[in-house]
């Protein structure tokens, strides 16, 4: 595994922490984002996410730099599944280690937002009623018009 891949298959949430680790380290926090039922009284049966797989990863090491020089010692790795993704399934894995812990949830928060808008991942959203691309990285095509 790559420090900064997508994926097409299950997520391992181990790898990508072992991945930040060194003795510097105090401190590792781990985000996971997960395929959630409901949302907004809507239930969910299942997303899918496709993603332009070359830019989409120069772009997730294009965050890890933005943090690694924001917050000093820090180490990240960040892992994003493709394909049809059930409920509670793992959609997203963001490792950061740092000397101490507030850079470390800082930065990891900035990676999941930098991530929503950068980067080449687009999720559909299937429902009981319908289906719908979400979120600021709608396809291209979602996009026309709307600007």
């Amino acid at each position: 595994m790559k420090q900064y891949e997508i994926i097409d298959g299950p997520l391992n949430v181990q790898h990508v922490m072992e991945l930040v680790l060194h003795p510097g380290a105090g401190a590792v926090t781990t985000f996971t984002g997960h395929v959630r039922e409901w949302t907004q009284g809507v239930r969910t049966l299942y997303l899918a996410y496709e993603a332009y797989v070359p830019m989409a990863e120069k772009k997730l090491a294009q965050i890890g730099a933005e943090i690694e020089e924001k917050w000093l010692g820090t180490r990240v790795a960040i892992a994003h599944r493709i394909g049809e993704l059930h409920i509670s399934d793992t959609a997203v894995v963001i490792a950061v280690s740092s000397p101490h812990r507030k850079a470390a949830y800082e930065a990891n928060e900035y990676a999941i937002e930098r991530i929503k808008e950068m980067v080449p991942i687009w999720k559909k959203e299937i429902w009981e009623n319908g289906e719908e691309w979400i979120g600021e990285q709608k396809k291209p095509e979602q996009r026309r018009g709307m600007e």
